[in-house]
């Protein structure tokens, strides 16, 4: 057995003895549910955290263990946990009713604040992410007639759009070009190879599930040159990068996309996405034209979100607000990225903003394929150690702050890097 392999299986036995009200709720699960989970990202070894209460930065799982959380529900979770502005919005909405099975003025009031927030022309609202891209996608391939589509190497859209390596087998079934996220001549060749044929290319500008790997300006220009001039639909899957600038990661990079969708913060946190951008793309679900394209979805405008997002993002998440959420992510990632050189450890910080992810390698990383072998057990032992300090990430390194984190919580997590560092330097240099 490796030195890794024995600290890990120490970590793992020291979390399990700590938590026997979690093993117990784990095992109940298991009986009514594949391996005791309903959400496959937030299973971690040797079994999750469940979580009894939460309030602003802080979990509490049925243990009693208390946890800074800085996941931020994987980007969704920006307000916090129990915003009590989110909290007096849901409330006035639940008394107005939740599902009126009608159009109402709270759907036109978040149109506004969304289309006007992000540059778009027309918007659409759904129930998630996933929904939204494959609405955006449908919407490409209606617009242009062609039915191929080109997502990344790494990329990640929703629970039927995976491709970290390759498409996923529960994907839906497009016929998929795979472009290479950042290599423009190779992407440049396939876009040529398939253009005839292909309706849409679709990236996230900062790849979040991928690892926070940004889009160089370089690739983000070189698509929007090739699909303008091909007529191919270009769409962001700005789910969870358009938190990073007020305007969205997009106009951050001043690269003005077809589409563009949008995730569950924008709705207050609550279940939500939307998909808008360009109008004549759009117009093809104006339900006064004849042959419109249907789009269903009984939650689509329902009271909850529709008012919650639209106190959410002009009460709460402001563009004042973003900008400084995102310089304090910005210099919380150059924090870990000078610990890491101080103490010369094969770690780095990426990302951008109030969203990172630390890999446990050193080198340059600008794809996915330079972190396909970075030891995953480094990333398990990593999160294990940081539980045990009471702070809570993803089990692959990803964070995503939210507006309750402070300046303190930040040096907390530093310092709780650097505890893990200074323990488990052996395996790190």
């Amino acid at each position: 057995m490796t030195a890794i392999d024995q600290a890990l299986n120490g970590a793992m036995a020291e979390f399990a003895a700590k938590r026997p009200k979690t093993r117990a709720l784990h095992d109940r699960a298991t009986a009514v549910m594949p391996g005791g989970n309903t959400r496959t990202v937030l299973f971690t070894a040797p079994f999750p955290i469940r979580a009894e209460k939460a309030e602003g930065a802080t979990i509490t799982d049925v243990d009693g263990h208390s946890y800074l959380d800085l996941l931020g529900e994987y980007s969704a979770g920006i307000y916090g946990h129990s915003h009590p502005r989110i909290l007096s919005a849901a409330g006035q909405a639940l008394e107005m009713g939740l599902n009126l099975g009608a159009h109402h003025g709270k759907e036109i009031a978040l149109a506004e604040v969304v289309t006007r927030r992000f540059n778009l022309d027309l918007v659409r609202f759904t129930n998630s992410g996933t929904e939204a891209n494959m609405m955006a996608l449908a919407a490409a391939r209606c617009f242009t007639g062609r039915k191929k589509i080109m997502p990344m190497e790494g990329g990640y859209h929703g629970g039927t759009l995976y491709f970290s390596h390759g498409a996923s087998p529960v994907n839906a079934p497009f016929d998929c070009v795979m472009g290479q996220f950042n290599d423009v001549d190779a992407t440049r060749a396939l876009i040529a190879q398939h253009a005839d044929d292909l309706a849409a290319v679709i990236l996230e500008p900062m790849l979040g599930g991928g690892g926070c790997i940004a889009a160089t300006p370089e690739f983000l220009a070189l698509l929007r040159e090739e699909t303008q001039k091909r007529g191919i639909v270009l769409i962001f899957d700005e789910v969870m990068t358009s938190r990073l600038h007020p305007g969205g990661l997009s106009a951050k990079m001043g690269v003005e996309p077809d589409l563009k969708t949008l995730g569950k913060y924008v709705g207050g946190g609550m279940s939500f996405g939307a998909f808008g951008g360009k109008r004549d793309i759009m117009d093809l679900f104006n339900s006064e034209h004849p042959n419109a394209l249907p789009h269903a979805g009984t939650f689509n405008n329902n009271t909850l979100t529709m008012s919650v997002g639209t106190v959410a993002m002009t009460e709460i998440y402001t563009p004042e607000a973003c900008v400084a959420l995102n310089a304090r992510g910005d210099a919380l990632r150059n924090a870990l990225n000078d610990l890491f050189m101080r103490y010369q450890v094969r770690m780095k910080a990426m990302g951008q903003g109030s969203m990172l992810t630390i890999h446990p390698m050193a080198g340059d990383i600008n794809s996915p394929h330079d972190v396909e072998h970075a030891d995953k057990r480094l990333k398990q032992l990593l999160f294990l150690d940081l539980v045990e300090q009471g702070v809570y990430i993803a089990e692959r390194g990803f964070m995503a702050l939210s507006l309750v984190v402070s300046d303190a919580d930040c040096k907390r997590l530093v310092g709780a890097v650097e505890a893990f560092i200074t323990k488990r330097r052996e395996l790190l240099v």
